[in-house]
């Protein structure tokens, strides 16, 4: 459905048309007025009106309807078409889930579509027209303010993500802790794949950044270079961080089948010991039940308590060996 649309001269929205084509032709007809319609998850017919009205390309328009796209940069005869994927972290479910906002960027005119309520437009559209210094700028300062704002949430929900990995982690290493293997191999799996989410999200964004930090971009002001450029930077920050939290939790798995590894030769060791003690007065019981008629002992009136001493010694001695060695 149609969300907003809005014509900004000055960097200040002004009343206008509601017709596309008559708020399009008004706002080229001012030298700084554009207009920003915002879509979410728009029907084909009603994309079919914006798209005929500002001429977006067939191909743009097919992706923007479908979504799952990774995140990129065309370049059309009319307008750009930018792709990027805000990220949402579940703290409480811990699951990474992604959006898609795709923006058509034109020379005056900005058409933002969503998909999932993840998307920041609505805090990006107050915040701008709360600040006409930068949405003055035009249709560049809107594609800035969004890939901004979905770069800076990135670096939240990487801190977060640290923050859960930490406590994973003591969990792990926690002394005696009783947790189950299953699931705490699950868990680790189960976070990596978050972190995997994440990476397919950030990552692919690079190279639509450095992209946009040249001059051979149309339709985005030479001006603008420097801040698409920080937006690049934050972007580069949250990735090396995410990347950085993949190789702890590889090493926490692999701490924790070492761990696995250990407390099963633990538990062999412990098996073994008393297997062994159990096996000294089975084999002098089995001697002494083959009821043979000359056996030594058998007329000893102290054979049977001597038996049993023996028998209590060295299973006693065997304990004392096992414990002095850590073997129970």
């Amino acid at each position: 459905m149609i969300m907003d649309c809005g014509i900004y001269r000055d960097g200040r929205r002004t009343e206008g048309p509601t017709d596309f084509s008559a708020a399009l032709a008004e706002a080229r007809a001012s030298k700084d007025g554009f207009v920003w319609i915002g879509l979410h998850e728009p029907t084909e017919e009603e994309f079919d009106l914006v798209s005929s009205e500002f001429g977006l390309h067939p191909l743009a328009v097919q992706d923007a309807l479908r979504a799952h796209q990774r995140p990129k940069l065309e370049i059309y005869d009319d307008s750009l078409f930018v792709v990027v994927k805000p990220v949402v972290y579940d703290s409480s479910s811990d699951v990474v889930t992604t959006d898609e906002l795709m923006l058509f960027v034109g020379d005056s005119f900005v058409v933002t579509v969503r998909h999932g309520e993840g998307s920041p437009l609505t805090a990006v559209r107050h915040r701008l027209e709360a600040d006409p210094a930068v949405l003055k700028h035009g249709p560049t300062a809107v594609l800035y303010a969004v890939c901004d704002a979905v770069v800076d949430h990135y670096i939240v929900v990487a801190a977060e993500l640290q923050a859960d990995l930490e406590e994973l982690e003591a969990d792990v290493f926690a002394p005696e802790s009783g947790t189950d293997t299953k699931n705490t191999a699950a868990s680790i799996y189960t976070f990596k794949r978050q972190l995997l989410e994440f990476r397919r999200a950030a990552g692919p964004l690079a190279a639509p950044m450095e992209r946009l930090t040249s001059a051979t971009v149309p339709f985005v002001d030479a001006r603008s270079r420097p801040f698409f450029r920080d937006v690049g930077d934050h972007l580069t920050r949250a990735s090396e961080h995410v990347e950085g939290l993949d190789r702890l939790l590889s090493d926490i798995l692999s701490a924790h089948l070492a761990q696995v590894g250990v407390r099963q030769n633990d538990d062999m060791r412990k098996i073994s010991a008393w297997a062994a003690m159990a096996a000294v007065p089975t084999m002098v019981a089995g001697i002494y039940g083959m009821n043979f008629r000359h056996m030594p002992e058998l007329g000893w009136v102290w054979a049977y308590p001597a038996v049993i001493g023996l028998m209590v010694l060295v299973v006693f001695s065997l304990y004392r060996q096992f414990k002095r060695r850590g073997w129970l």
